[in-house]
């Protein structure tokens, strides 16, 4: 299998967002003052997914792809290195569940 600097991972990732029409948008959640989790959210009809700038990229490439094995990804050429990692961190209903109980 070939590796993929986590930088380049990161931006296939973003940019299969946004051939889906979602903007992955960078913010900085430490300011608020309140837990925020990044995420999918829709602001005034547009797709955005917010995540936490502060984060690591390795942790940023596996919410976007856990994001992106949601989504309708069949007309989209993805690169095989990038689909495998998409795949790779799928999770399950029942998977995203027992984490939601453990924070």
């Amino acid at each position: 299998m070939k590796i993929m600097k986590p930088e380049q991972l990161y931006q296939n990732l973003t940019e299969i967002a946004e051939k889906l029409n979602v903007k992955v948008s960078e913010k900085n959640f430490r300011k608020t003052g309140i837990n925020i989790q990044s995420g999918f959210c829709r602001v005034k009809n547009k797709n955005l997914f917010m995540i936490d700038k502060h984060m690591h990229v390795f942790k940023k490439n596996i919410i976007l792809a856990n994001f992106l094995s949601k989504m309708p990804l069949e007309n989209i050429y993805i690169m095989p290195v990038v689909r495998d990692f998409v795949n790779k961190h799928r999770k399950t209903e029942k998977t995203e569940r027992e984490e939601s109980f453990a924070d």
